[in-house]
Parts: structure tokens; C-alpha cells; sequence
């Protein structure tokens, strides 16, 4: 258990929160959620005994493996498996002992290393951790790759399949998500719901806290309490506690009318069907939930673009790529006036080429792109926040799209994405992923676009600010194509699904559910392929032959085993026999008897003990002889 009672945490001369008490149990898999700067991370960071309480007491129990994912980004010229691998340090450590051993030669030192690496599936190490780099993206030609060779992203994915490789008690994972694509994300969430350990989880993502938690722990004004249920059942608890508060029914009444107008359209249509039932169903949990919003810093909305030509734009028969290496081939796409368009497909399939090639950002290698007089592109990337110039502050990069507006016009503007007071003046450089990601939709709405092209928006965005971005594009009067890793934003969002895998961009029949059961098909087709793939032996051969061996060498280890503990077990009888012999009293008439059965025994040790030495000594040049 791990046992918070009266807990406060200050940062600097400001207090996190206090008098919170709470205990997360054996298995639990809980929430932790709360505007940004609340405490969550360093919640966390008390947990793994990098951060002490300023009051209360905090307690677990001893000798806990505790997993969490690194934040250094590494550049190390390790092989990314064996970086994964390193995740696991008892198998680590037992490997070190067992070519120390090695080099001593040491037989019994190895049969018993043998013997623990067996017990906690080091010999399948190799397997597990290729099985996690595939969960997250990774090929398989990219196991041998040196950890430096990857980027940023992909390495904190590595960090992130490196504490999943740990035999962990404990599991604290501060937003997982963000580096990840839909299928990755799909991915650990089952891994995550298979996990037995205690899980203790940082994260925006709606659908993922639903799935996965059973507890959730929210912090705000001042205060951390524990709720029972998943992060829905927390929000019907908080929206009860929240129901007096009737400024929030007026954006709730939006969102609905939004929703229930797609199910009002399409709920007749065959092809639309099955995705006005998840309107439907969205629409009942929205009900439920709205009011938990109530006390949102967000406030701002779309207006409604000047001109609205259709089409706005059409790619005819366009081949997507980079230099000579094609990723789509001959794809059509005719964006209309009031298209809400999500993309959907594998990691590299060319989701992002794809809005890259819309957003003219990148011209296609063949085919055409033409685009409406009045087309005015909004295009929303995570590259874009690195192109803030970060010595200036919100309001200026505003007036920079505005030379003519009051700055008390662009103080409100900005206060709707929660930059008040002293922050809309501030340098950009201190801020925040989640500030610089606002700040940026922030400038896109500013511009009115009637084209909207969203690259991943969520990326480190608080629940609080997604469900405001969320609501402002149920209201968008435009257009929008969206890639997203957050479900819950495609699922009230869009209209449509397009597929995007093995080069072709086509029409997704089906909604998000049907998608990940898509995902698992094409897992299962993708490992029926390695395995009879004549090209050398594959991963399945290997796995096998690998049992194999162990099974075949397992008698040998065994008998080694064997042979010490006899050898252990006849010296020690003789030792004790040996000191019978030695006292005086045993050859008195008396104990003739005795005698006699100590002396028979003893010759019997003897010979026992001359046999276990020999089988010893065989059963020691047959391991030495296997492990040469």
C-alpha cells in the first residue's frame, strides 16, 4: 500500500495542495489528474523519493520495484533492444554474475545463475522486449539501430518500452501518450489493462483513463482526494458536487445541439449509422459530465469564416513521398465546405505527408494539388511550436496578426485561452509545452481560417483544455481534417474516417472500435508473415529453438544441481560418522552394536560419497562443454 495521510506540498512559497489523505492499494490502477502545475508530477516525485513533504507522512512498503519512464533523452550507441533490455536490472545484474562466473570457471555458480535466470524468463528477454518495440512502433530492422540513430520522439518511446521491461511493483507513467501515435496508444492501453502491478498514471487522455483506471486522484483548489471508478465515474461525482454552478449549461447546450444535429442527418443512412450510434452514446456521457467543466479557464470559439468556396481544396491522383521513396501513391482527396475528416492508419503509413501536402508545406511528387481562390489554411503542427519566437510574449505574437486591433481587444482574445494578467506580456521562452501548444492554437483562430488541418493538437494539453478545444471545433463552421491520438477529440469531432495504409488513401467503413479490431487483424497478419518468411531463422524459429536448448540442457543443470547437494549431504554424514568414531564411549562392550552400525554406515558414505564426487566432476565437464 502506498499510504498518504495529511500530506502538503509547496512549490516555492506557493502550496500544491495540503491536508490530503488517501492510500492507493495492491493493483490499483489509478488517475491522477488536475489542471497543469497542480502537483501531480511532483506527487510522483515524492513516490520515487526524489521530492520530501513539506508536512504529513508518506509510506510504502519496503524493497518495492518501482518502474518510471526517464526523461533524459538518451544518445547512447547501444543497440535499442539492449537499451530495452537494461530496463530489466535483475536480469542485468544476474547476466554480470554469470560471466563472472564464466571466467572463474566456476560450474555450480553457473548452474545455479542458470537455474535464476530461468525462474524470472531471462531467456525470453529477447522476445519480450522485440515484442514491446513492435507494440510501439518500431520495425524489426530497427532492434539493431544505436539508440543516438533515432530522434527525440522515438527515443523517449525507447524510455518508455525500457521502464515497461521492468519487473516493476510499482508503475508511474506521467503522460505516456504524448509521443505516440493512435496505434501505439491502442497498444499500451491493453498492455497497461493486462499489467498486475500497482499503476499509477499522469494523463489528458479520456479514453485512456476510461479504459485503464479504476481509481482516479484529482487535484485542485488546494486539495487531493481519491475518487472510486474510471475517469467518467469521477467526473459524475464531481459533477454533482459542481451541479449548483448553472454557468456551464449554455456550452453544454452547444455541444448537444452539435452532436444531435450529425445524429438528426445521418441516423437513416446506412453508411452513416453506425457513427450516429456514437454520437448517440457520446451524447448520453455528455450529459452526464458536462457540468464537471464548470470552473474551465478556457473561453473562446471559431468565428465563422468570411467565405466558404467549395471545394476548398483537391488533390488529383498525387504521389506522396520524400525524394525517390514513395509513401501514397495516386491519392485523391476533395475537401468540401463542412467535410470534418479524421485520417486514420499504421505509424509511417503518411498521415502527416498527407496534411503536409495539404497545408502546401510539401509539394507531392506527382499529381495535383488545387486549392480555392478564398482557401485560408489554419495548420496546426508540433513543428510549429518551435517556430515561436520565444524572447516575445503572447500578445505580440498576436499584434503581429493584428497591427490594427486594441490591446485590450487582443487581452480578452488571449484571456479565452487562459494567458491573463502578467502572462500575455511575459517571453514565451519559460513557458510550458501545453502554453507554447495554446499559444498557437491561440494564433490560429485569430486568423479565421475555413480550413482547418490538425496535426496531433492534443499534444500536451490538459483535459480541461481539451474539452474547450473540443466544444470551440463541434462548433467550427469550416472544414477539418484531424490526426489525433485522443479518441474522445475524433470521436465528437469528425464525420468522417479515412484510412491511410499500404500506400492508398481510402474511405474507413466503420468507427474507432472497428478500427482497433482493424489494428488487430493487421498484427496478426504481420506476425504470420515474419514467421514464414524464408529468410533465415525467424523470430518464432528462434523463440523455439531457444526453448529448445534450454530444455535439452535443463538435465544437465539438473544433475549438477543434484550431484553438489549429495556431495554436500555424504560429507556431512561422514563428518558426523567420523566424530562418533572418535569418542572413547562407542568402544565399550556396551556398544558393540553401535559400533558395528556406525561402521557399516560409515563404508556405505564412503562409497556414496566417492560417487556423488565422480557424477560432480562428469556432470561439470559436460555444462563447461555446452557453455564453450
Amino acid at each position: 500500500m502506498l499510504n498518504f495521510k495529511n500530506i502538503a506540498l509547496r512549490r516555492g512559497a506557493r502550496v500544491l495542495f495540503a491536508n490530503s489523505t488517501f492510500t492507493i492499494h495492491k493493483g490499483q490502477k489509478v488517475g491522477f489528474t488536475g489542471a497543469n502545475g497542480t502537483g501531480k508530477s511532483s506527487l510522483f516525485a515524492l513516490v520515487k523519493n526524489e521530492l520530501h513533504l513539506d508536512e504529513g507522512e508518506f509510506t510504502l512498503p519496503p524493497n518495492l520495484a518501482i518502474a518510471h519512464v526517464s526523461q533524459d533523452m538518451p544518445a547512447t550507441e547501444s543497440a535499442a533492444i539492449d537499451y530495452i533490455i537494461d530496463g530489466d536490472a535483475e536480469l542485468r545484474r544476474l547476466q554480470q554474475q554469470l560471466s563472472a562466473a564464466e571466467q572463474k570457471d566456476d560450474g555450480l555458480k553457473q548452474a545455479e545463475l542458470h537455474t535464476a535466470l530461468e525462474i524470472i524468463g531471462g531467456y525470453t528477454a529477447q522476445a519480450r522486449a522485440a515484442r514491446l518495440m513492435n507494440g510501439l512502433g518500431f520495425t524489426a530492422d530497427q532492434e539493431q539501430n544505436t539508440v543516438s540513430s533515432f530522434s527525440g520522439g522515438w527515443r523517449m518511446r525507447l524510455n518508455l518500452a525500457q521502464a515497461l521491461m521492468c519487473r516493476s511493483d510499482v508503475l508511474l507513467l506521467d503522460e505516456p501518450t504524448n509521443h505516440l501515435d493512435l496505434d501505439a496508444v491502442i497498444w499500451l492501453q491493453d498492455w497497461l489493462c493486462r499489467y498486475d502491478g500497482t499503476l499509477l498514471l499522469i494523463s489528458h487522455d479520456r479514453d485512456f483513463l476510461d479504459t485503464i483506471t479504476d481509481h482516479i486522484v484529482n487535484i485542485e483548489q488546494g486539495k487531493a482526494e481519491i475518487y472510486a471508478g474510471n475517469y467518467s465515474a469521477f467526473e459524475r461525482m464531481r459533477a454533482e458536487k459542481l451541479a449548483q454552478q448553472q454557468s456551464a449549461y449554455t456550452k453544454q447546450q452547444r455541444e448537444i445541439a452539435h452532436i444531435q444535429s450529425f445524429v438528426d442527418r445521418f441516423k437513416a443512412q446506412a453508411t452513416k449509422a453506425r457513427q450516429a450510434q456514437s454520437r448517440i452514446k457520446a451524447l448520453e456521457r455528455m450529459e452526464l459530465i458536462a457540468m464537471a467543466h464548470v470552473d474551465s479557464p478556457f473561453d473562446f470559439s471559431f468565428p465563422a469564416p468570411l467565405k466558404m468556396p467549395s471545394p476548398l481544396l483537391t488533390l488529383d491522383k498525387v504521389d506522396i513521398g520524400y525524394g525517390e521513396k514513395c509513401i501514397l501513391k495516386q491519392a485523391g482527396l476533395t475537401i468540401s465546405a463542412g467535410d470534418r475528416i479524421g485520417l486514420l492508419g499504421p505509424n509511417g503509413a503518411g498521415k502527416s505527408s498527407l496534411i503536409k501536402v495539404l497545408a502546401g508545406d510539401m509539394q507531392p511528387l506527382l499529381g495535383a494539388r488545387r486549392e480555392a481562390q478564398d482557401l485560408k489554411i489554419g495548420y496546426f503542427a508540433q513543428h510549429q511550436l518551435e517556430q515561436l519566437r520565444l524572447d516575445e510574449s503572447p500578445l505580440w505574437h498576436v499584434q503581429q496578426l493584428d497591427k490594427t486591433a486594441t490591446e485590450k481587444d487582443l487581452r480578452n482574445f488571449l484571456g479565452g485561452f487562459d494567458f491573463r494578467g502578467d502572462k500575455v506580456s511575459e517571453a514565451v521562452r519559460p513557458f510550458s509545452g501545453g502554453e507554447k501548444a495554446r499559444l498557437v492554437l491561440a494564433l490560429l483562430v485569430y486568423q479565421n481560417p475555413n480550413l482547418l488541418l490538425l496535426d496531433e493538437p492534443t499534444n500536451h494539453l490538459d483535459l480541461e483544455m481539451r474539452h474547450a478545444l473540443s466544444v470551440a471545433l463541434q462548433d467550427f463552421q469550416g472544414a477539418m481534417v484531424v490526426v489525433s491520438h485522443d479518441r474522445h477529440l475524433l470521436r465528437t469531432v469528425t464525420d468522417q474516417l479515412l484510412l491511410v495504409s499500404g500506400g492508398k488513401v481510402q474511405t474507413f467503413d466503420g468507427d474507432l472500435d472497428d478500427y482497433r479490431a482493424w489494428l488487430t487483424e493487421q498484427k496478426k497478419a504481420e506476425e504470420k508473415i515474419v514467421d514464414i518468411a524464408d529468410a533465415g531463422v525467424s523470430r518464432k524459429d528462434q523463440r523455439k529453438l531457444d526453448a529448445e536448448n534450454r530444455r535439452k540442457y535443463k538435465p544437465l543443470y539438473d544433475a549438477l544441481k543434484k550431484s553438489e547437494d549429495a556431495v554436500e549431504k555424504f560429507h556431512a554424514e561422514q563428518k558426523q560418522l567420523e566424530q562418533q568414531l572418535a569418542d572413547a564411549a562407542i568402544y565399550e562392550d556396551s556398544e558393540k552394536a553401535r559400533l558395528r552400525q556406525v561402521l557399516d554406515r560409515k563404508i556405505q558414505v564412503d562409497k556414496l560419497l566417492e560417487d556423488a564426487e565422480m557424477a560432480w566432476m562428469d556432470a561439470e565437464e559436460q555444462v563447461a562443454a555446452i557453455q564453450n
